[in-house]
């Protein structure tokens, strides 16, 4: 059972990787491997349990006898809810995140960023809209901030190759600045819920690093385009029949929504808390807020579409959907010991994080991002600091203590990798279904530039660790 686990998993990523040529969503891939993987596992649970679990099972049948149907129970109380719990808690980060910015955008906060990219220069343009990309996808969804973005680019840029590649930039730019916070990315966010990261040692590390991996590439993006762009300035949209929010409202709507995102790190230190709670603590002032402003709007339907937020739509709930399929099948692995025995061959075998992280960025532009991140944070536990020096190699083992290297390599790999193809991220197949961008193309004029900034970024992170470990 356990090949036939591992093969599914196998099969699962093929059909991942290819679903722009399948057809085939990511989603209905992911929810399938989660589901039938637990599926087969509590079938065969007895074998698991007692391989994996054995005292646990003797303390909970306390004199019961053991039966098929306790192995069941044993399987649901002590290991499938634990796993659900934790995709759970990503999950409702994201559909809080999600809906802040649909608030956000409903009520025309983001109308600031067409005011401040709006003009003719390519490099002002560019720069700027991959700027504010960089510093809203560390705060909220990637997904969403790359869509919103790629739409207001596609409104004022009338060249499709200019759009494509101003559309590249922006998917990097949103990947990067995602994964130098906990709460930009659900890569950081699992780092971070699983006690792996810190917010401030993570961020630290990773600043840098993820502004290197943004800024070489755009610059050679830059080299490509014309001094002035093809572009259609359209008027402001007209909010005075569905909302009577001026700008200073607006303003306040978005200070509350990015303001208390970034206070969401220091809410989980203060209370220990899961961050999902304190996001859904922003998105209900935030909801308040938005409740408050818009009670005198002259179209009542408009009143009631905004009283309940856009954003249980058929595109998030993918997302969703997406993340909690792949944590449960990663789930199914890690307790079949699968995982185990495969770090164990990487620990002989390979030996370096370094080269984990290249293969990871690597197998994230082909597979996907978040799948290979979950993978790699699968493979290996949390190491408590105080039991380094009972191994022979400690200094490797620090690599996976709280804080180690190992976690900082995999979320910034897998991030950046993941750009190097179109196919790798769903900001990346949100660009090619919204440009018609062709992995061919995407290859001959953005890959290379992306894998340049790739290294570059992997060997400031080398060199920051290495001067904090000497």
């Amino acid at each position: 059972m356990t090949l036939i686990i591992v093969i599914m998993l196998i099969l699962g990523y093929l059909l991942i990787s290819t679903s722009h040529l399948t057809g085939v969503n990511k989603a209905a891939i992911a929810i399938f491997l989660g589901t039938v993987g637990w599926v087969v596992y509590i079938c065969w649970g007895s074998d698991f349990v007692m391989q994996q679990h054995p005292h646990e099972y003797s303390e909970f049948l306390t004199g019961s006898a053991a039966s098929s149907d306790m192995v069941k129970y044993f399987i649901y109380d002590n290991i499938f809810l634990r796993y659900v719990g934790r995709a759970a808690s990503i999950v409702m980060f994201l559909l809080a995140t999600m809906t802040i910015i649909e608030i956000l955008n409903n009520n025309g906060c983001f109308d600031f960023v067409t005011e401040w990219i709006r003009t003719h220069s390519s490099r002002r343009l560019l720069w700027t809209i991959t700027l504010l990309t960089f510093i809203l996808s560390a705060n909220l969804d990637n997904l969403t901030t790359t869509t919103m973005m790629l739409v207001i680019m596609h409104n004022v840029i009338s060249s499709r190759r200019q759009r494509m590649l101003i559309g590249a930039a922006i998917v990097l730019a949103a990947n990067c600045g995602g994964c130098f916070t906990v709460i930009g990315d659900p890569t950081g966010l699992l780092l971070w819920g699983d006690g792996a990261v810190s917010a401030t040692n993570f961020s630290k590390y990773l600043a840098l690093p993820s502004i290197v991996a943004w800024t070489v590439p755009t610059i050679l993006i830059d080299r490509q385009l014309p001094r002035r762009l093809d572009t259609e300035w359209t008027a402001p949209p007209f909010r005075g029949d569905d909302t009577n929010l001026n700008r200073w409202q607006r303003f306040v709507m978005l200070l509350v929504g990015i303001g208390g995102l970034w206070f969401i790190p220091t809410f989980h230190n203060i209370t220990k808390l899961s961050p999902f709670l304190g996001a859904l603590c922003v998105l209900s002032v935030l909801w308040v807020v938005n409740e408050a402003f818009n009670r005198k709007l002259y179209d009542a339907d408009q009143m009631a579409q905004r009283r309940i937020p856009r954003a249980i739509q058929y595109g998030t709930i993918q997302q969703i959907l997406f993340v909690m399929g792949i944590m449960m099948g990663m789930g199914v692995m890690t307790e079949t010991g699968v995982l185990g025995d495969i770090s164990q061959w990487i620990d002989y075998n390979i030996h370096n994080i370094w080269i984990v992280g290249a293969l990871s960025g690597l197998l994230s532009g082909i597979v996907d991002t978040f799948t290979i991140a979950v993978t790699d944070i699968s493979f290996y536990p949390v190491v408590e600091s105080d039991t380094i020096g009972r191994w022979v190699d400690s200094d490797y083992i620090a690599c996976f203590t709280q804080n180690g290297a190992y976690w900082k390599v995999v979320a910034l790999s897998t991030a950046v990798g993941g750009c190097l193809l179109s196919i790798g991220s769903t900001s990346g197949l949100a660009l090619m279904k919204m440009e018609h961008v062709r992995l061919g193309w995407y290859v001959r004029n953005l890959t290379p530039k992306i894998f340049l900034g790739f290294l570059l970024s992997l060997m400031i992170l080398w060199v920051e660790v290495f001067i904090a470990s000497n």
